[in-house]
């Protein structure tokens, strides 16, 4: 019993390492559902709480969040970095009168400024807040996540759908990005090439994920 919220609050021990896993509610090319980070860092929670044992638990994953680089496209609903941010801050500020210590485990980039402001206003008020980043080494609905998908929950996977985007480096795309969002420089909304993704891969790369978040923990 790893969730948060299977368990009746005696169970809940005051060691408690909380694990929330922050993802996001955006597009990820034609081929990929739109809670691909949600799912990505619920997955590596799980798969840490259950490696690590003791009093690790993972909380609801936060699914909205900073995604305005997205919003030209369909589906993707953000409510951006101040809202993350106060979002974060106040979960922590419950969380902390009974957990032990709190992990922000993310799967979107655009949540990273809004993590950094609240860990900054946590840390100040001393509350025991951690930051954990999964980082697959892939880009946006390109091998890496769809391989990852491919192994997590293959059946909302259309591979018949799925088609190259960006490929040029993503420090060239950024000014372009920073002006007009991904629609800007991928009109399919995918930066990389999903081509070759595989749910084997996928596997190695959850477990590559779960020994870093492991890791964190232990820390």
């Amino acid at each position: 019993m790893r969730r948060l919220v299977d368990a009746p609050w005696p169970r809940v021990s005051p060691r408690t390492v909380l694990l929330v896993p922050t993802g996001s509610t955006e597009q990820h090319g034609p081929h990929l559902p739109l809670d691909v980070d949600t799912r990505i860092a619920q997955a590596v929670c799980e798969g840490a709480a259950s490696a690590a044992g003791g009093a690790v638990r993972v909380a609801p994953a936060l699914e909205y969040g900073a995604s305005g680089e997205h919003q030209g496209f369909a589906g993707t609903v953000s409510i951006g970095t101040e809202a993350l941010a106060l979002v974060l801050v106040e979960l922590a500020r419950s969380a902390r009168t009974w957990a032990d210590r709190i992990v922000f485990v993310n799967a979107h980039g655009g949540n990273s400024d809004a993590l950094v402001r609240a860990r900054a206003q946590l840390t100040a008020e001393g509350a025991p807040v951690r930051w954990h980043a999964c980082r697959h080494g892939g880009r946006h609905a390109d091998r890496a996540e769809t391989s990852l998908m491919l192994h997590l929950d293959p059946a909302r996977v259309d591979l018949a759908a799925a088609r190259a985007g960006a490929v040029e480096p993503l420090d060239a795309l950024l000014p372009r990005m920073r002006a007009g969002g991904v629609r800007a420089v991928s009109p399919n909304g995918v930066l990389g090439d999903p081509a070759g993704a595989s749910a084997a891969e996928g596997a190695e790369l959850l477990a590559d994920l779960v020994r870093d978040l492991v890791r964190t923990v232990g820390a």
